[in-house]
């Protein structure tokens, strides 16, 4: 049996499932009266049943049980069939996802959101580290022990090193979270951005080789946020919700954050994120310069300001799925490169996030 086997069959329930639980989801949603009312962030203009974003939790869910049993089970899929690995990917993007519908059903304070997002983001690295350090799971994360270049992991991880990960990694994920709710404010343009960052993580798990687990976490977030597309951008529509989009960033982060430390280099992990950390980070900057709260909300991140021109939320979302491509695309390359190459793919990559931050002014207005 090839050790993909069970990441193909995981990603396929998880599509599956996505499919075809909003038929059960929206009911409970609808009676429930989650419904997303326009306000100064929104772009759209009437009332949209929200909280889809359960059904897509329950697929991944689903998908990932069953990529982590067989993985266990199977004799024959060896070191990279990292099961352990796959199971702390999967419930810190359950935690997210769970602290999301929360938000959802009944609200949460922002000191609550902020200690459990702190718990999230401090419980998965440390579990990560743990498992990359068991010596009886062969390499991290992998069967070969090779890394690309000088940009991922060395195998030997000192205490200062661990340390550090920690550290960047608490912000990292806790950002993230936050970041992919700030950027779920287009019909298709987190559906999109999952699949996106799911494919570019399955991409990776295959190029650098023995990493079956991580083939699995890429296809498992990509065709979860795929099976949701159709019921994002057909009539009436409907809304991820806090649940979906917390979900949407705690997986991408964590995924993210799990690939790195398994050797894949730096630019290839974090390439699916690049535009979405830009847009955010840039945004709130001018925001906060311009003597505006951070927090409040708002209509003014690039892709709500290319939707304002006069193009469709299709077509916004678009140009936003494009660039995140695009970066992703790059941040492959560096699985091929050293680091002088390396560091010319970041280059490329601050291109694509600087031509995407112009596109509000490139672009001619429609009528």
């Amino acid at each position: 049996m090839s050790p993909l086997m069970p990441a193909v069959v995981a990603g396929a329930v998880t599509l599956a499932l996505s499919l075809a639980l909003p038929v059960v989801v929206k009911p409970l949603l609808q009676r429930l009266g989650i419904m997303d009312v326009p306000n100064a962030r929104s772009s759209h203009e009437r009332p949209i049943l929200r909280g889809l974003g359960l059904a897509v939790l329950i697929a991944m869910t689903v998908g990932a049980a069953v990529a982590i049993v067989w993985f266990a089970a199977a004799p024959d899929a060896g070191a990279g069939a990292r099961w352990d690995v796959l199971l702390i990917v999967a419930l810190g993007s359950l935690a997210a996802g769970l602290l999301g519908l929360g938000e959802d059903l009944r609200g949460i304070s922002v000191l609550g959101r902020s200690v459990c997002l702190i718990l999230i983001a401090v419980t998965v690295p440390v579990l990560l580290l743990i498992a990359r350090s068991n010596p009886g799971a062969g390499a991290p994360f992998g069967a070969s022990g090779g890394y690309p270049n000088a940009l991922g992991l060395p195998p030997d991880l000192p205490l200062w090193g661990a340390i550090a990960i920690g550290a960047y990694a608490v912000f990292f994920i806790s950002s993230y979270i936050n970041v992919a709710n700030f950027m779920d404010g287009l019909n298709g343009i987190s559906g999109l951005h999952g699949v996106i960052a799911g494919l570019a993580f399955a991409a990776g798990g295959l190029i650098a080789g023995e990493r079956p687990w991580l083939v699995a976490a890429g296809l498992i977030l990509a065709a979860g946020f795929g099976g949701f597309l159709p019921w994002n951008l057909s009539r009436p529509g409907a809304f991820l919700g806090d649940v979906g989009s917390y979900l949407l960033g705690g997986a991408t982060a964590v995924t993210s954050l799990a690939a790195w430390l398994s050797g894949i280099p730096l630019l290839a992990t974090i390439g699916p994120m690049v535009i979405y950390f830009g847009d955010v980070g840039v945004t709130l900057v001018k925001r906060v310069r311009a003597g505006h709260r951070w927090d409040e909300p708002h209509k003014e991140h690039a892709y709500q300001r290319i939707q304002q021109l006069g193009y469709s939320h299709v077509q916004a979302s678009g140009l936003t799925a494009l660039c995140t491509a695009a970066a992703s695309v790059l941040g492959l390359c560096s699985l091929f490169t050293s680091l002088p190459g390396t560091l010319a793919l970041l280059a490329g990559g601050l291109v694509i996030l600087g031509v995407y931050l112009a596109l509000p002014r490139l672009l001619p207005r429609r009528a």
